[in-house]
């Protein structure tokens, strides 16, 4: 989905914060919520002021869990990106993705949809029809690294992840690899994404990276993480220097897990963009309201969104 003003009002440096503090850490991050359209509730946990990456992930916005009635689902007009890529993790419900490289693709509970920015694109996310329905989304963009950033954009779509039984949890493993499962995806920086569900009171230990920083969101139900216990509307951040974690839970529950190497690379985030000058982001800004440089996205019963007025903003140099 598209970053919103209201969420985002400024330009997010990814230095602007404390560093990855090079141990393991427990640290309570809230985010911040706000409610669009009919009811949909966003909760923003990256970038945040206190920790704008866990590795190369830069944005993770959840969505829902909503009901939504008769020609209320999801619209997102066509909108641009640069720099990342887009990464949409569908946990109930179904959304029609549409983008300038003429990808008509619907995303439904369980898949992933993996869209690489590069140099630019533009998509749509859109409800599939106007059935009542439910939604429930977690939407993470990944940066792309200086050397790959201005790359051709692409699109893949995976329908089938690899599973894990272990203690009463299911973990589908959406990036990397865990306990010998790798997930489908290009990736171009180390990463892990990893979804746990359980039905009923369980406990497990969940192996882990000691090179990788982590951090854990709720999605529904309540977790308790190396004895911290969270709900939805905070993540928990773990640092580095962790080889496992301990997660139980009392009854039902999901949580989404993400880790990655420190991503070295200073970046900026404004909008939809990923980029790592002011200047490059104003140009972006400047050709999609001009209508250049993304391709058009066809069929999507949205209009398009508008760049929001960077008049005013400026980057705060350190």
């Amino acid at each position: 989905m598209s970053n919103t003003k209201a969420l985002s009002p400024g330009i997010s440096d990814s230095r602007d914060c404390p560093a990855c503090p090079g141990k393991p850490v427990l640290q309570r991050l809230a985010t911040r919520d706000a409610v669009l359209g009919a009811g949909l509730t966003i909760r923003r946990a990256l970038p945040n002021p206190e920790r704008r990456m866990i590795g190369a992930w830069c944005f993770l916005d959840h969505a829902g869990p909503m009901a939504y009635g008769h020609g209320q689902g999801i619209k997102v007009g066509p909108h641009p990106h640069i720099g990342l890529q887009t990464f949409s993790w569908m946990i109930d419900g179904e959304i029609f993705h549409r983008d300038s490289l003429g990808t008509e693709q619907i995303i439904r509970r369980g898949q992933v949809n993996l869209m690489t920015a590069g140099r630019g694109i533009a998509h749509s996310e859109d409800a599939v029809n106007d059935d009542p329905g439910n939604l429930h989304l977690a939407q993470l963009w990944i940066a792309l690294p200086d050397a790959v950033r201005h790359c051709e954009p692409a699109f893949e779509h995976f329908p089938d992840l690899p599973l894990i039984n272990r203690d009463g949890f299911q973990l589908t493993v959406l990036a990397g690899e865990l306990l010998g499962h790798e997930a489908p995806g290009r990736f171009h920086t180390p990463l892990l994404g990893v979804d746990l569900q359980a039905d009923a009171a369980a406990a497990t230990q969940v192996p882990l990276r000691p090179d990788f920083e982590h951090g854990v969101l709720v999605l529904r139900g309540q977790v308790t993480v190396e004895g911290d216990a969270i709900a939805p509307g905070t993540l928990l951040y773990l640092g580095t220097g962790r080889r496992d974690v301990q997660v139980s839970c009392t009854e039902s529950c999901q949580l989404l897990f993400l880790g990655g190497a420190p991503f070295e690379e200073r970046i900026l985030l404004w909008w939809n963009f990923v980029g790592r000058t002011q200047a490059e982001i104003e140009k972006a800004t400047d050709d999609w309201n001009a209508g250049q440089g993304f391709g058009a996205v066809i069929g999507s019963p949205s209009p398009p969104l508008v760049a929001p007025d960077l008049t005013g903003l400026h980057l705060k140099t350190r």
